[in-house]
């Protein structure tokens, strides 16, 4: 069982040299360390040392012996690791979550988190280290509101949802997340919008556009690059 320190890590800075963190502008620990990032649920930090790589709680003491590569943040208590054999998840207390091992490992979001194999191909897999789905992809994105976007083999883009099943079944030359229930997306005669079931919010084609906000969204014309807004109700 781990000991809670007493400190309030959310209240934690990372100091301006990254050699430790701050709570108000005083240091948070006596420890100082190569490099730091910020703590994260359940109040541990990722941070480099002379010996390497691991995490620390809220006093500044490392919750585990071993070192790392590298270290990345806690996610759904799941933190990214990077040792000689390759990219991994570890628990709090420091145990693995699972014995595989990858040349690239996500941040877990919504409880799913990406994954490269050793043939270059992305997937997901869920908070027991297991694949989600079957399939493997191009690449894959983040999960966000239920669904990421994911790239084929001939370079073009969808919506999944976490068992790994189409949301839409249709593809694009780019995609975006969904926000607000809109995702950016791109064809061949630039970009839009398109709604939950893949369809195109208007007719119209941008070199850029951005997400919506309150109802609209700010867009980059393709004749004169000029900017302009759009009304989701258009």
């Amino acid at each position: 069982m781990l000991k809670k320190p007493k400190n309030n890590w959310q209240q934690f800075k990372v100091s301006p040299d990254q050699t430790h963190h701050l709570i108000g502008k005083q240091p948070a620990y006596k420890s100082r360390f190569l490099h730091v990032m910020k703590f994260h649920q359940p109040g541990l930090a990722p941070v480099k040392s002379q010996e390497g790589s691991f995490h620390i709680d809220a006093l500044g003491n490392p919750i585990y012996s071993h070192r790392y590569n590298k270290t990345f943040g806690f996610y759904n208590e799941r933190a990214a690791v990077c040792s000689n054999n390759g990219y991994f998840h570890i628990l709090p207390n420091g145990k693995k979550l699972y014995k595989e091992r990858y040349t690239w490992c996500g941040n877990f979001q919504e409880h799913l988190c990406v994954v490269r194999d050793q043939k270059g191909s992305y997937f997901h897999i869920n908070d027991k280290g297991e694949r989600a789905y079957p399939q493997s992809f191009r690449y894959a994105g983040d999960f966000r509101d239920g669904y990421a976007v994911v790239q084929n083999d001939e370079g073009l883009h969808t919506h999944i949802l976490s068992d790994g099943s189409y949301l839409h079944k249709k593809w694009f030359v780019d995609l975006d997340v969904f926000h607000k229930g809109f995702a950016r997306a791109k064809d061949r005669k630039g970009w839009f919008h398109i709604s939950l079931d893949g369809k195109q919010a208007y007719v119209y084609r941008f070199a850029d556009v951005e997400p919506f906000y309150n109802g609209f969204a700010r867009a980059e014309t393709i004749s004169d690059g000029r900017l302009v807004l759009i009304d989701e109700n258009i």
